[in-house]
C-alpha cells in the first residue's frame, strides 16, 4: 500500500512537548482517531504525523505517542522505525485471518446472550438497528459504517466482560480498515436485515439459528472482499479532526 503523507502545513503551532497540558485524554485521543478509522476518514496507510496530531488535538507529543504505542500494539498502526507510524493496511491473509477470529469469537458471544439477555437489552439492539436503518436511509454513509461496527460492540457490552469488548473493538476496527481496503465502495458495512435476524434468533432464545445468523453474516461480508483497492487521495488530520 502505498504511504499516503501530508504536504499541507499546520494551521496552528503545535504545543510545547511538556507533560502539563489541558488538552484531550489519551483515551480520548484514541476513540477519536479509533472512530475516524471506523468511519472510513483515515484510510489504511495515512501516515500519523505526531506534531500534527499534537496541534489538532492540543495535547503534548508525549501523549501522542502513548496513544500510537496502544495503536501499534493493537495491530491498528504500524511503526516504522525512521518512519514514523502508518495506519496498518491488513494483506489478504491477513484479512482472513481477522475474520476467522470473529467467526471463532462472535458465536460464543451471541451464545451468552441467547441465555442472558433481558428485555432490555433486546430493546438496546433494536434500537440501534433502528438508527443504523435511518442512517441508510439518510444516506449517511459515515453513520452507516460506525453504526455497523457498534452494534457488534453494543452485544460484547452486553455480555459484560471487559476483556471480550476489548478484543472485539480492536477487530471491528481492523475489519474497518480491510473493508475499507478490499470491498466494493458500494456496500461499505453489515446488512441492516442481517443484524435483525440475529435479534430474532437471539429473542427467541433460538441458539442455533443466532450462531448460523452471526457466522454467515461473517460469510456474507468477507464475500464482497476484492482486490481492486486503490491509494485514494492524501490525507490530512486537520481537515479530519478540526
Amino acid at each position: 500500500m502505498t504511504e499516503k503523507t501530508l504536504i499541507r502545513p499546520a494551521r496552528r503551532s503545535p504545543l510545547p512537548s511538556t507533560d502539563t497540558e489541558v488538552g484531550a485524554s489519551a483515551d480520548a485521543v484514541y476513540e477519536r482517531i479509533v472512530q475516524a478509522i471506523m468511519e472510513h476518514r483515515l484510510p489504511p496507510g495515512t501516515k500519523l504525523v505526531e506534531e500534527k496530531l499534537s496541534s489538532v488535538f492540543r495535547v503534548t507529543r508525549t501523549r501522542v505517542r502513548e496513544v500510537l504505542l496502544r495503536m501499534a500494539h493493537e495491530g491498528l498502526v504500524n511503526a516504522i522505525p525512521n518512519r514514523g507510524s502508518f495506519i496498518a493496511s491488513p494483506s489478504i491473509e491477513e484479512a482472513r485471518q481477522i475474520f476467522d477470529a470473529r467467526r471463532i469469537l462472535e458465536p460464543a458471544l451471541v451464545r451468552k446472550l441467547v441465555a442472558h439477555a433481558s428485555a432490555e437489552d433486546i430493546k438496546r439492539l433494536r434500537e440501534h438497528v433502528a438508527l443504523e436503518r435511518q442512517a441508510r436511509a439518510e444516506d449517511d454513509r459515515r453513520a452507516v459504517i460506525r453504526l455497523s461496527g457498534e452494534f457488534h460492540l453494543l452485544m460484547a457490552e452486553m455480555v459484560g466482560n471487559p476483556q471480550l469488548t476489548k478484543v472485539l473493538r480492536e477487530l471491528a476496527s481492523l475489519t474497518c480498515l480491510i473493508i475499507l481496503l478490499y470491498d466494493s465502495p458500494n456496500m461499505p458495512a453489515c446488512p441492516n436485515h442481517e443484524h435483525s435476524e440475529l435479534i430474532d434468533a437471539i429473542e427467541a432464545r433460538d441458539e442455533i439459528a443466532a450462531v448460523k445468523s452471526v457466522t454467515e453474516h461473517f460469510d456474507h461480508i468477507q464475500q464482497t472482499l476484492d482486490l481492486s483497492g486503490d491509494d485514494g487521495p492524501e490525507i490530512d488530520l486537520e481537515d479530519i479532526f478540526a
